[in-house]
């Protein structure tokens, strides 16, 4: 129920760059060796809840993207035909470095559905004790970025241009129209594969590579959705675990639109934190009112589209949710977002509109690397929805209520997964029965995972660690906090975890 959490830098790093420009101030390969992957025993462990299919126990490494190094894993699509069709499993490694120290791989992934862990583990500056001691592993789950990506984006961008909050028959009936073609489109292309894309087998996939790098336990570290691949592993394959961090807990097991509405109140809650950051900013650039600014702009849209020159579209209420919405996910880009949302009020609405392709991860040539539509792909298995659309809509108004800017449109983004054509495959909350210390990092106004989900959570699993953050954003972890990080390094370390209920300002 979230996006990734940590998105592409170079995507960004250009919407800030323009952002700042408007105001005037102011990231072929070579073959190389074959290798027995990680250096630790081949023995996939003891087993789990849930037994492990025979996969590859060695990988073939060949050096890419630089000084990096990939690899691919086969996979069965379906395993409960372990023989039948595979998928690939793309891997990259960042190797230890500094070998004599090794422990053994660190597996990653950043959120999404839809994030990449390679792009993770190629772009995210790692702190120097877990790059010296462990191979940090990143793969692609199925049907993200280069393993076997889903391609039925043909009307995404259009989808997300439709007013989220429709309050006319026109507005609705476009809404749906342009949702049921994205549906439609996948529908048509993906029909076999649908079914097995939900994080549970992601969850088994996990557990493959583990098996292929040689590691008798895994080590993984996963943001926003990675913690959803997280504690399902834990309940499939609690004795394979040696370490565990989850930063920013999707909650499991709740009804789709209970959780949707959720995540717009706590989207609702961090727009109010930005605005009263703004307040008492004097260089924040929308003055000493940063409500009504955001407001009036929000009206603005809602009456007409706001031109967006240098874009390929104007400035929507659908651009404006997303926009607005990207932005709030770190409080580092705060500044953009007052500047966009400045400029849109002065007619310009090019910023926020950078903004919603950022958050839709859509490139400049109005590509979608990852793969953006594996969302709804994996949104719509993972939780129960309703077949009828105007139930989620709604859901979606009466979310308004208690979020006026953004609670609508975050429920109804959902109005896709009342047309999905896989049956719902929910997700349980974990039990994790003989698990060892699972840390769990929470931060009290995060955006877009609420903060008593993970005290939730670690009150749950038979082991858990909570480790509370409190600021903004949306996860924490090697982002900058030596209390969070200090304390994360040193349990994937030494094992040793934080006191349970760890406070870091």
């Amino acid at each position: 129920m979230t996006r990734p959490s940590i998105r592409h830098a170079a995507a960004l790093v250009a919407v800030l760059a323009a952002l700042l420009a408007a105001c005037s101030v102011r990231v072929g390969a070579n073959s190389g060796p074959t290798t027995s992957a990680g250096g630790g025993s081949t023995t996939p462990g003891t087993s789990g809840s849930s037994p492990t299919t025979s996969g590859t126990r060695s990988i073939s490494w060949t050096s890419c993207d630089g000084s990096f190094e990939c690899a691919k894993v086969q996979v069965p699509v379906d395993y409960a035909h372990p023989d039948g069709p595979k998928l690939s499993i793309a891997l990259v490694k960042v190797p230890a470095s500094d070998p004599s120290k090794r422990i053994g791989s660190l597996l990653v992934n950043p959120g999404g559905p839809g994030g990449s862990g390679i792009d993770l583990a190629e772009g995210n500056p790692w702190p120097s004790d877990i790059h010296e001691r462990f191979d940090v592993v990143g793969f692609d789950p199925r049907g993200v970025g280069r393993s076997s990506p889903l391609d039925c984006h043909r009307t995404l961008a259009e989808m997300y241009h439709s007013d989220p909050t429709p309050r006319t028959a026109p507005q609705t009936s476009h809404l749906l129209q342009e949702s049921r073609a994205f549906v439609r489109d996948c529908a048509t292309a993906y029909k076999a594969l649908l079914p097995h894309l939900g994080t549970r087998d992601v969850a088994r996939d996990l557990d493959q590579i583990r098996v292929a790098l040689g590691e008798s336990k895994l080590n993984y570290l996963g943001s926003s959705y990675g913690t959803s691949i997280g504690q399902v592993y834990a309940d499939l394959f609690p004795t394979h675990i040696r370490a565990m961090v989850l930063d920013g807990i999707v909650r499991l097991g709740q009804p789709g639109l209970e959780a949707a509405t959720d995540q717009g109140l706590s989207f609702e809650k961090n727009l109010e934190a930005f605005e009263k950051g703004c307040t008492a900013n004097p260089s924040c650039a929308l003055g000493t009112n940063p409500a009504a600014v955001v407001s009036r702009v929000q009206a603005k849209v809602e009456a007409a589209p706001i031109a967006a020159p240098g874009q390929d579209r104007p400035l929507g209420p659908g651009e404006f949710q997303l926009g607005v919405g990207e932005a709030l996910y770190s409080q580092a880009e705060w500044s953009a977002l007052a500047t966009a949302l400045r400029q849109a009020d002065e007619g310009n609405g090019s910023g926020l509109v950078r903004l919603a392709d950022a958050y839709l991860q859509r490139s400049p040539d109005g590509s979608y690397p990852n793969g953006f539509e594996i969302y709804f792909a994996v949104s719509c298995l993972d939780w129960s929805w309703p077949h009828d659309p105007a139930a989620v809509l709604a859901a979606g108004r009466a979310a308004s209520k208690a979020a006026p800017h953004l609670g609508e449109g975050t429920v109804t983004d959902y109005v896709r997964c009342a047309y999905w054509p896989t049956p719902a495959q929910p997700l349980t909350p974990p039990k994790a029965i003989g698990s060892p210390p699972i840390v769990v990092v929470s931060t009290t106004n995060d955006p877009a995972t609420p903060y008593v989900d993970g005290v939730a959570l670690a009150r749950r699993l038979p082991q858990g660690v909570l480790i509370t953050h409190r600021g903004n954003g949306h996860t924490i972890y090697a982002q900058g906090n030596a209390c969070v990080d200090d304390a994360v390094n040193t349990y994937l370390i030494t094992l040793k975890p934080p006191p349970n209920g760890l406070v870091c300002g």
